[in-house]
């Protein structure tokens, strides 16, 4: 999945993992720890309470493995964890254990078990693994593709404001592959991943504004997206924003520059 770099940013996964309980007290200190980019203790204290089988500090821990925070980095360790909150419902789990296995990071790659994984997580409306799931239907892993079936699963994330998603659904729409091509939609749904922040996204609907598909001709506003993209490592986007400065005067450019200093992303939907 873009794809593959849907992360989880701590504050969300905290917030789900405090929706579906867990122990008071020292899950709390842990919690608190976290916050507090304090990740040796919150590994320290969630670690007694996932042994005792509390989903929401297996996954705190599962997280802090995958990313070697508080502990050393160890995928293999992580995929149990996240595997033991899946087995227990959690679907942010079942999320990751999908991607693990998707990815083949810290176990055999095997798309069955990923999309097994995924299916579950997103029949709960989990917004990540219905991106994901879309992503693999879109590119035929481990199942037949199918782009109405992948368009399917990226809306359903991409209304969630999952912004990964959001961009597929845009790429969809300009390229016609599940959906009628429609170029004012696959604008709408780049901006909406742009403003999130996502680099891909925001590449794209530089390259929309320069050739004024979807959306009208405007240099400034393809300059500045493409800015955006490029300091995000896009390579192409610093191609097309290099090659697009050429035919912009200096003001022009400047107040490009000076919307993208500006510029601060949104939160999803």
């Amino acid at each position: 999945m873009g794809k593959a770099s849907r992360t989880f940013l701590g504050a969300v996964f905290l917030a789900l993992a405090v929706a579906g309980g867990s122990s008071a007290g020292p899950y709390e200190d842990a919690v608190a720890a976290h916050g507090r980019g304090d990740y040796a203790t919150a590994a320290r204290l969630s670690r007694p309470l996932a042994e005792r089988g509390d989903a929401a500090a297996q996954l705190m821990l599962a997280n802090m493995l995958h990313d070697g925070r508080g502990v050393p980095q160890d995928f293999a360790e992580a995929l149990g964890w996240f595997r033991r909150a899946a087995d227990q419902g959690n679907a942010t789990a079942q999320s990751r254990v999908g991607s693990m296995y998707q990815s083949g990071r810290g176990v055999v790659q095997d798309y069955a078990w990923a999309l097994y994984w995924y299916r579950k997580a997103a029949e709960q409306g989990d917004a990540t693994a219905q991106g994901g799931l879309g992503a693999m239907y879109s590119s035929g892993q481990g199942v037949a593709r199918d782009d109405a079936e992948a368009i399917r699963w990226f809306r359903k994330a991409a209304e969630q404001g999952d912004a990964t998603a959001q961009g597929d659904l845009g790429k969809a729409y300009a390229t016609g592959e599940g959906v009628p091509r429609d170029q004012a939609q696959a604008a709408r749904w780049f901006r909406k991943a742009a403003e999130q922040g996502e680099a891909t996204a925001q590449g794209r609907l530089g390259v929309m504004y320069l050739a004024g598909v979807g959306v009208p001709q405007d240099y400034v506003q393809a300059y500045m997206w493409l800015n955006l993209s490029a300091a995000r490592g896009i390579k192409r986007a610093a191609e097309e924003r290099d090659k697009l400065g050429k035919s912009m005067t200096p003001a022009q450019i400047a107040q490009a520059r000076k919307l993208a200093r500006e510029w601060k992303p949104t939160a999803g939907r």
